[in-house]
């Protein structure tokens, strides 16, 4: 069939008036009472000559467009898929479409992908925020709905799901200390991410409450690859190398443990090591990975149903949720070897 098919046109087609197929292919069937053998025979036919709704005339309609979008700062971080993949799956179980952006962890690039957006007339916005104010956001959200997800301003209004990284860190470095350690590295993302700055105050914490303030070394300036093994390949050329590495992230993770590889240390045999982030890829390393572990899923669940409900209600939301993090004991830390000093 070359012509595209209408609502007029399937209603001259079948004998049912614009009215009955509009409420059957909205899926507005049941309110309405309408029969199932009515049901069927319409989406028969709608499907057969693939018919296609107006969905530019349906949002005029409806002043909206069944769209949210998702920022996020790196889409090759397989932490940002992971919720990429469960907000996009969350949101379609709620028909709608989900336009994803990466903002590169650019403050620019996402200010303009925010305005993209934006220009879509999109009903919503979820955000993994990599700008350093939350100005903007706060402005786009008093005529668009926005949560933001994983990263947050403290200080701000704005609604978020995240985890509590403060807890997760600080337990991971507690069991590097139960385990003797006393020369842990940190190795961190970036200083301005929320997410990074509080995994860095329970790595502090921890050691404070071991009275080792004077023992904290962090370095590092983002969640790459790269960075763990810059900063891994500099830790273990020092005169006195650690004994334990946390990584802040999967992806630091990685780097970590290959500078660990060229300088001929076996984990956890020479060097222990903590990530934070659970994959199950991680227990396919050798060896498998101890790690904290994020409740991802529930993260993105509850941030989708967090927008659309502020999109159905057409109100703010200013929920603020931190869930707890668990840890995932592996075969990576082990206690330090006995110095001949010692």
């Amino acid at each position: 069939m070359t012509q595209k098919e209408t609502l007029i046109s399937i209603a001259e087609r079948t004998g049912f008036s614009i009215s009955t197929i509009s409420r059957v292919l909205n899926g507005k069937a049941q309110k309405y009472r309408i029969s199932e053998q009515t049901v069927r025979k319409i989406k028969e036919f709608a499907q057969k000559c693939n018919y296609t709704p107006n969905l530019t005339a349906q949002s005029l309609r409806t002043k909206r467009t069944n769209t949210v979008g998702l920022l996020v700062p790196s889409i090759d971080n397989p932490f940002f898929a992971n919720i990429a993949n469960v907000i996009i799956h969350e949101a379609r179980l709620h028909d709608y479409t989900v336009i994803l952006i990466d903002s590169m962890e650019n403050e620019k690039e996402e200010s303009e992908g925010l305005n993209s957006l934006l220009s879509r007339n999109i009903d919503g916005v979820i955000v993994v925020p990599c700008s350093n104010t939350p100005e903007q956001l706060e402005e786009v959200a008093q005529h668009t709905p926005i949560v933001l997800i994983d990263r947050y301003f403290p200080e701000s209004s704005l609604p978020y799901v995240s985890t509590d990284n403060f807890q997760g860190s600080y337990n991971a470095t507690r069991m590097l200390l139960d385990y003797g350690h006393r020369n842990i590295r940190c190795i961190q993302g970036p200083s301005a991410s929320i997410t990074s700055s509080e995994r860095v105050r329970g790595y502090r914490e921890a050691l404070h409450d071991f009275g080792l303030d004077d023992r904290a070394v962090v370095s590092g300036s983002d969640f790459s690859i790269q960075n763990g093994y810059i900063e891994a390949k500099l830790a273990l050329a020092e005169p006195e190398p650690p004994t334990a590495i946390f990584a802040l992230s999967n992806t630091i993770l990685l780097g970590t443990m290959k500078a660990a590889e060229e300088a001929g240390l076996r984990i956890p045999d020479d060097l222990s090591v903590i990530s934070f982030d659970n994959y199950t890829y991680l227990d396919f390393l050798s060896p498998a990975i101890t790690r904290v572990n994020q409740p991802i899923e529930e993260m993105g669940i509850l941030a989708i149903k967090m927008l659309l409900q502020m999109i159905r209600d057409n109100r703010a939301n200013h929920s603020q949720i931190l869930l707890p993090p668990t840890i995932t004991v592996r075969d990576s830390v082990r206690a330090p070897r006995k110095t001949t000093a010692e």
